[in-house]
C-alpha cells in the first residue's frame, strides 16, 4: 500500500506512524484501535495524504472534537498563515508559557547593519533571538541556506549589549523556529555552529509537536467547533492560544454565535487542556 504526498511522490504506507498519530490525539486505546481499523478499511493504493488525514480526522471527531483537534495540529499551524505574522505571535506565546518575557518584531543594531528580530525573549539573564520561518506546504523543508543566513545575523549582533525588560544583556543564543521540516544538512550545520533549532519534528522530545501536546499550547486554529473566519476574528483580537480563550471566554460574544455553540467551543477547549505532563523548556 502506498500513499501520495502533496509533491506527487509515492511512499510506502506506514501503519505504525498512523497509529502513533492517532494515539497522540488523546483517544483511549480501544478508540485508537477502532479508528485505526476504520481508516485502514477505507485506504486504497495511491491515496493522497490529505485524504488519509481527512478520513482519520472525521473518525476521531465522531468520538470527541478534542481528539480531532489534537490530530489536526499540523494543519492548525498552517492556518495561522498565509503570512507568518500569527505564527510569530504564537511562538512568542509559547515562550511566555515557559517563563520568558517576549516581544515581537524588534529592530536591533548589529556591528554592520540593523536587524529585525522576529522574537526577542528574556528569562533571568538569558537573551534569546528567534528567527521564525513559516511554511504553508505541509511537506516543506528548510534548506541549509536558511541557518547559514541566520548565523550571519547572529554573528553581527552577538558582541553587542541590548536593553530589554530593564536588563542590559548580550545574546545568549539564536533559535531558528519553523513549522516545517529540516533537511539533514540544515541540522548538521546548525548543530556545528551552535544555532538552536525547533521544527515540526526536531529535536526529539522538544519539537513543536511534542512541546504543544505536552504543555497544551494549542493555537486557536486547532478548534474544530469554529469556522476559519471565526478563528481569524479571534486571532485579530490577540486570542492566539486555546488557553487565551479559556481565560477570557467572553471574547466569544464578539462572534455572535449561539449559546449552544459557545458551550461546545468551551468544552472542546477545556478538553484540550487536559494533559499528563509538562515538557521542560528547550530554549536553554
Amino acid at each position: 500500500m502506498r500513499v501520495k504526498k502533496n509533491s506527487g511522490e509515492l511512499i510506502t504506507f506506514d501503519p505504525k506512524a498512523l497509529k502513533r498519530s492517532l494515539t497522540k490525539s488523546g483517544a483511549k486505546k480501544e478508540e485508537v484501535e477502532e479508528v485505526f481499523t476504520c481508516v485502514s478499511n477505507d485506504l486504497y493504493d495511491g491515496i493522497p495524504t490529505k485524504d488519509l488525514y481527512k478520513i482519520a480526522f472525521d473518525y476521531l471527531k465522531k468520538y470527541r472534537n478534542s481528539y480531532a483537534a489534537r490530530y489536526s495540529l499540523k494543519r492548525a499551524l498552517r492556518d495561522l498563515g498565509p503570512e507568518g505574522y500569527f505564527f510569530e505571535r504564537w511562538i512568542g506565546r509559547v515562550m511566555q508559557s515557559f517563563g520568558y518575557e517576549s516581544l515581537n518584531s524588534q529592530i536591533v543594531q548589529g556591528n554592520a547593519v540593523k536587524h529585525e528580530i522576529d522574537i526577542v525573549a528574556v528569562k533571568d539573564n538569558r537573551l534569546i533571538f528567534c528567527e521564525c520561518k513559516f511554511r504553508n506546504d505541509e511537506d516543506a523543508k528548510i534548506s541549509v541556506t536558511t541557518p547559514m543566513y541566520f548565523l550571519s545575523r547572529v554573528k553581527d549582533v552577538q558582541e553587542n549589549t541590548y536593553r530589554f525588560f530593564g536588563r542590559e544583556l548580550k545574546l545568549s543564543k539564536g533559535f531558528l523556529v519553523t513549522n516545517a521540516y529540516l533537511t539533514t544538512d540544515s541540522i548538521n550545520f546548525a548543530n556545528y555552529y551552535g544555532v538552536g533549532l525547533i521544527s515540526w519534528n526536531y529535536p526529539e522530545n522538544y519539537n513543536i509537536k511534542d512541546l504543544v501536546d505536552n504543555a497544551a499550547l494549542y493555537p486557536i486554529t486547532c478548534l474544530t467547533t469554529l469556522t476559519k473566519e471565526q478563528e481569524k476574528k479571534l486571532l485579530e483580537k490577540d486570542c492566539i492560544l486555546v488557553k487565551d480563550l479559556i481565560k477570557n471566554p467572553s471574547i466569544l460574544n464578539d462572534l455572535n454565535i449561539s449559546s449552544d455553540l459557545v458551550n461546545s467551543v468551551l468544552e472542546e477547549a477545556n478538553e484540550l487542556m487536559q494533559v499528563d505532563k509538562i515538557t521542560e523548556p528547550f530554549f536553554e
